[in-house]
């Protein structure tokens, strides 16, 4: 079994030639190699926010394990904290703070990396609004486009700042910071907001749930504002037949894009996408941009 050193942690790596993503040879090593060379901008992201994995070791095609708490045998130097405000009973939560905390969870093939709205200085309480635009049968991230515009100048009239990126699936993430707010207060304004895109776009926008509504239609979920639930993080892998990743965007291309495909980055081409572009995200991390929910 090969090791490496990261930052003065030594590291065991395990199967690094093992296909994760049997559609297109891509390995755990590249999975690997991908996490280090987007750290700089993945772990500002993940700082202070506990981290659920969706750990795939025989790859995107077998079954996948979903962690909350810490893997067994994880190295005492992984810095782990117990949460106990959001479920019945208390959990031992990851920090991936660093580069070889992000390794050691690449290594168990950790290939989706997922966090809640709010830091562990703050359980509950968010600093961050989200809405998970999830197309139906019929619809696609064009249509989400339609639906993200319309959200975005709805919640710049109530003072939010919004940040498009792909879910790295067919739909669209959109974020906002805000003031740090109990995460029910935000989970109900998300939620009239939803109810009001499904009002102005009645053919398109969806507030509810239920699939037999969903053909043809983008739901405007959410629901992922609740303490308990996490959401995909930005420049994480996702598990779908190419290693896609949740790859932030600007309102300029979002806009300009005349296909599904235009919004779709693989592995292979955020890095330089970063080298190119920056984080569009960074925004999100800007405590200057946050401001209060109205009515909270």
């Amino acid at each position: 079994m090969p090791y490496t050193e990261v930052e003065g942690r030594r590291l065991a790596l395990s199967n690094l030639d093992k296909v994760l993503y049997p559609a297109t040879g891509f390995t755990k090593g590249e999975a690997l190699h991908y996490y280090v060379t987007v750290a700089g901008a993945l772990l500002p992201h993940l700082r202070g926010r506990p981290v659920s994995f969706l750990r795939y070791p025989d790859g995107v095609d077998a079954t996948a394990f979903f962690a909350k708490n810490v893997p067994p045998g994880a190295p005492g130097w992984v810095t782990v904290r117990e949460i106990t405000q959001v479920s019945s009973e208390p959990l031992r939560q990851v920090l991936v703070e660093d580069l070889p905390t992000l390794v050691w969870a690449a290594n168990l093939a950790g290939l989706e990396l997922h966090t809640p709205q709010w830091c562990v200085e703050h359980e509950a309480q968010a600093d961050r609004l989200v809405f998970d635009l999830d197309p139906g049968p019929g619809a696609g991230v064009l249509e989400c486009r339609t639906v993200a515009l319309w959200l975005r100048e709805r919640l710049a009239a109530d003072g939010l700042t919004v940040l498009p990126k792909t879910s790295g699936g067919k739909g669209l993430h959109l974020l906002a910071p805000i003031e740090v707010t109990p995460s029910s207060a935000v989970s109900a304004y998300a939620k009239r907001a939803a109810v009001e895109a499904e009002a102005a776009l009645p053919g398109l926008a969806l507030s509810k749930m239920a699939r037999a509504l969903r053909p043809g239609k983008v739901f405007v979920d959410h629901s992922q504002n609740a303490a308990a639930k996490t959401t995909a993080a930005p420049y994480t892998l996702r598990a779908k037949q190419r290693p896609s990743v949740s790859t932030p965007l600007s309102w300029e291309e979002l806009e300009a894009a005349r296909s599904a495909d235009e919004l779709v980055f693989l592995a292979d081409q955020v890095p330089l996408r970063l080298e190119n572009e920056g984080d569009l995200m960074a925004p999100l991390l800007d405590p200057g941009l946050a401001r209060p929910l109205p009515g909270t």
